[in-house]
């Protein structure tokens, strides 16, 4: 079901309650882009590039430039309510979003070529992100535009707000030297925050008139006398009352902040960079500390579950076709040859509002992505429930979702960490380091200037090792694969500029060196003390 600004207001009391009643929300983002920088210095490991020597702090700090460069054009929630026995209704939503324009409030954000190509090539419809998405705001923008709306002071962002109010001000101008106390006059093809700004604009321009939104796109203005706008100001029934223009610049904040309230178990895949833009967006810019970061996710959402980290484990136990993504782990899980048919095994239906999702794919829709994050996490916990019981046969009784959360246990809190440093990063706990093969040290010979660009190139074809420089003519390679590390030791052993060995830290470690070299100095200094101290002395 899409959800645009239109609509977003009227629905957002349905959508609160349905999020309060789920069993758990599955989510899902599409993105502007995804890397803000290019590598630098023709080096592979600078820029944003996933090398398996980031920690997960270095990971952090690399993203989180992409995320203030970028923003999220679509959102998919997706929401699993258990309604008996084991059927999961599931309610789908593709919100569409804009960053908030009302008042001084303007966000500059980028858009990348690949990104946007992506995105048109699976039907992304660009017009509803851009007429008709829903707007959004963080803390500190909030507290910037309650300030200026306190202060009574307003600036309009955009051009086409400042063209939409001049004409509203020169048609009631024309039309209230006639009118008479009482008459009215009807502004229309108003949109969104217009329908805020116009009337504030209009109230604060002249003192005889009084405007309410009729719905639609419509406003009427009203020509009243002091007395009676005075009374009229301070009627409940106001719609430009701060409260209500806050509500409306806050948008799909509002309804985030019924997520965080809620504290269900969010479901995502792949979900570092979707924690990090609900972070940046919805609720504060995104800190400088990467433990403050994971501290803050894991406040707003206590219970996390990255079917990636889920699926990766299961796809080692069982003999399953490799799935290189979300849809095909998907529908891999749903296959009949899994003996998923029992009558334990987890029933999902799609709402009636989102049924086409069961009768056509949609990959990187992000509602129908989010479907596809909870339906995994269903199907990939009664497989892990049946291990636990040794036999589909043992779960007698239909398990309950806190059961699913049980088994679950040891991924829960765990969000993938593609090729890095950790397998995983922990938002209630330490990281735990990845078990890498060993280090190799790469000695260059008669080839100056090489960079690690080049250190790269010559592996490539064969193997792939990420670089780092560890002194002039030295660098380091690391690899995920074992093989790769003894194909490198055995066949570049004659190789006419490079010298490859296992790194030994007491030996190649530049600190470790420096440390020996000055030992060395301070040992000899200390050995010519004792010599000439010792030297006869003559009279």
């Amino acid at each position: 079901m899409e959800v645009g600004a239109a609509c977003f207001e009227r629905r957002l009391s349905r959508l609160q309650g349905r999020i309060r009643r789920a069993a758990f929300l599955a989510l899902d983002m599409e993105f502007t882009g995804l890397h803000s920088t290019f590598p630098q210095n023709n080096e592979p490991s600078s820029g944003f590039v996933h090398s398996l020597f980031d920690s997960p702090a270095e990971r952090y700090l690399k993203a989180r430039r992409s995320i203030q460069h970028f923003t999220v054009p679509q959102l998919g929630l997706a929401i699993f309510s258990n309604e008996n026995s084991n059927k999961y209704v599931v309610h789908s939503y593709n919100f569409f979003l804009f960053p908030s324009t009302m008042g001084i409030t303007d966000v500059e954000f980028t858009i990348s070529a690949s990104s946007i190509q992506f995105l048109s090539h699976y039907g992304f419809d660009y017009n509803k992100f851009l007429k008709d998405g829903i707007p959004y705001m963080n803390d500190v923008q909030e507290k910037i535009f309650s300030q200026h709306l306190s202060a009574s002071s307003w600036k309009h962002s955009s051009s086409l707000d400042r063209d939409v109010l001049k004409k509203a001000i020169d048609k009631v101008t024309c039309w209230i030297a006639a009118a008479e106390e009482e008459e009215t006059m009807i502004l229309q093809d108003l949109s969104g925050y217009q329908m805020f700004e116009v009337q504030l604009v209009l109230r604060r321009a002249f003192q005889n008139v009084w405007t309410q939104p009729l719905g639609g796109k419509k406003i009427m203005v009203k020509k009243v006398s002091p007395q009676h706008r005075q009374l009229l100001e301070n009627s409940r029934y106001d719609y430009c009352q701060k409260e209500r223009i806050l509500q409306s610049a806050r948008g799909f904040t509002n309804l985030f902040q019924t997520l965080v309230r809620a504290k269900k178990p969010l479901v995502g895949h792949n979900m570092l960079m979707d924690l990090m833009h609900l972070h940046d967006k919805f609720y504060k810019p995104l800190p400088e500390s990467y433990e403050e970061f994971k501290r803050n996710i894991h406040n707003l959402f206590p219970v996390l579950i990255d079917t990636k980290t889920v699926t990766k484990s299961i796809w080692k136990e069982y003999p399953f076709p490799r799935a290189s993504g979300l849809l095909e782990a998907y529908t891999i899980l749903c296959s009949s040859n899994l003996n998923l048919k029992d009558p334990t095994c987890p029933v999902i239906a799609l709402a009636s509002g989102c049924s086409r999702y069961a009768e056509k794919k949609f990959p990187h829709e992000a509602g129908y992505d989010a479907f596809l994050c909870g339906s995994v996490l269903l199907k990939s916990a009664h497989l892990l429930l049946c291990r636990h019981t040794e036999c589909s046969e043992a779960v007698e009784a239909v398990p309950s979702f806190s059961q699913y959360l049980t088994v679950l246990a040891k991924y829960l809190n765990k969000v993938n960490f593609i090729r890095g440093g950790v397998s995983s990063i922990n938002f209630s706990g330490e990281d735990t380091p990845c078990q890498h093969p060993p280090l190799l040290v790469v000695h260059v010979q008669g080839w100056p200037e090489v960079n690690e660009r080049q250190i790269y190139q010559e592996f490539k074809a064969f193997c792939r090792f990420d670089v780092r420089r560890l002194s002039k003519n030295q660098f380091i390679l690391l690899s995920n694969k074992f093989k790769h590390v003894r194909f490198v030791l055995r066949d570049f052993k004659h190789h006419p500029h490079l010298r490859i060995s296992v790194y030994r830290h007491w030996r190649h470690s530049p600190q470790v060196n420096c440390l020996l070299r000055v030992s060395g100095i301070v040992v000899v200094w200390s050995l010519l003390a004792f010599v000439l101290g010792e030297a006869p002395r003559s009279f």
